[in-house]
C-alpha cells in the first residue's frame, strides 16, 4: 500500500512515516499542499493521510482537489477539534478525522479499518442485497445507514450498527469477540472484549422492542462467541 503523508511538522511526520513503514506501509511525505498535489499527479497512491494546517493551502483544499479526480481514501490530522471542521472535511470527501495528539497505533489502525471498509464496498455493487437475511425479520437500508426490524428502524449507535451489519453479513458463523471488535472498532485494542457484551445486550433489548423474541436472533455460544440465526 503507497500512503501519501501530507504533515509540515517533522517531529509528527518522522513518527508516523516510521509506524507506517514498520506496519509495511509504502510512505511518501510531503511538506505542503502543493507538493502533495505534485505527487499524486505523477503516481497514484492507495490512501492519504492530510494535516489541516498547511503552510501554502489547508488539508481540506488539498482534499477538493484530490476529489476532482479521484476517490482515494483520506484521513485528516488537525490540532483543531471544532465540529464544523470535522464536518466540513467530512463532507469534502474525508473519510475520518483524527486530532492532535494521537498515537502512531492508532493511526495505523484507522487506515487498515478505512481500506477494508473501501476494499468490501469495491467488491459489490451498492445494490447488492445481504445473503440469507429473510425479508421482513432483519433490513438493511445502506445508502440511509439504518436497519429495520419487522420493519420498524432500530434506533442504533454508531457500533451497534457496525456489529449487527457484521452479523447479517455472517448468518450462521459463529464469531468470536475479536473478530467483531477488529470489525466494529477502527482501534480493537482501545476497548475490551467485554465491551461487545454490553453492545449485544443493548442490541438485543433494542431488537426485543421492535419485535418480541427477535432478540434470540442473536445468539451466544459460550466459550467461543456469538451466532446470528435469521
Amino acid at each position: 500500500m503507497n500512503v501519501l503523508l501530507v504533515e509540515d511538522e517533522p517531529a509528527i511526520a518522522d513518527t508516523l512515516v516510521y509506524a507506517l513503514k514498520t506496519e509495511c506501509f509504502e510512505v511518501h511525505h510531503a511538506l505542503t499542499g502543493q507538493e502533495a498535489l505534485d505527487a499524486f499527479a505523477a503516481k497514484p497512491f492507495d490512501f492519504a493521510i492530510l494535516d489541516i494546517g498547511l503552510p501554502d493551502m489547508t488539508g481540506l483544499d488539498v482534499c477538493k482537489k484530490l476529489r476532482e479526480s479521484s476517490t482515494v481514501p483520506v484521513l485528516f490530522l488537525t490540532a483543531r477539534d471544532g465540529e464544523v471542521d470535522r464536518i466540513l472535511g467530512l463532507e469534502l470527501g474525508g473519510d475520518d478525522y483524527v486530532t492532535k495528539p494521537f498515537s502512531p497505533r492508532e493511526i495505523v489502525a484507522r487506515i487498515r479499518a478505512i481500506l477494508r471498509r473501501s476494499q468490501n464496498g469495491s467488491t459489490a455493487p451498492a445494490s447488492a442485497k445481504l445473503p440469507e437475511v429473510p425479508t421482513g425479520v432483519l433490513h438493511h437500508d445502506p445508502a440511509a445507514m439504518r436497519i429495520h426490524c419487522h420493519g420498524s428502524e432500530l434506533d442504533l449507535t454508531a457500533h451497534e450498527y457496525k456489529l449487527l451489519l457484521v452479523f447479517m453479513k455472517n448468518p450462521r458463523r459463529v464469531l468470536s469477540r475479536d473478530q467483531l471488535l477488529d470489525h466494529a472498532w477502527a482501534d480493537p485494542g482501545a476497548v475490551t472484549d467485554r465491551t461487545i457484551d454490553a453492545h449485544i445486550k443493548s442490541i438485543r433489548a433494542k431488537l426485543r422492542t421492535a419485535k418480541a423474541g427477535a432478540e434470540d436472533l442473536i445468539q451466544t455460544r459460550r466459550g467461543l462467541g456469538y451466532l446470528f440465526v435469521p
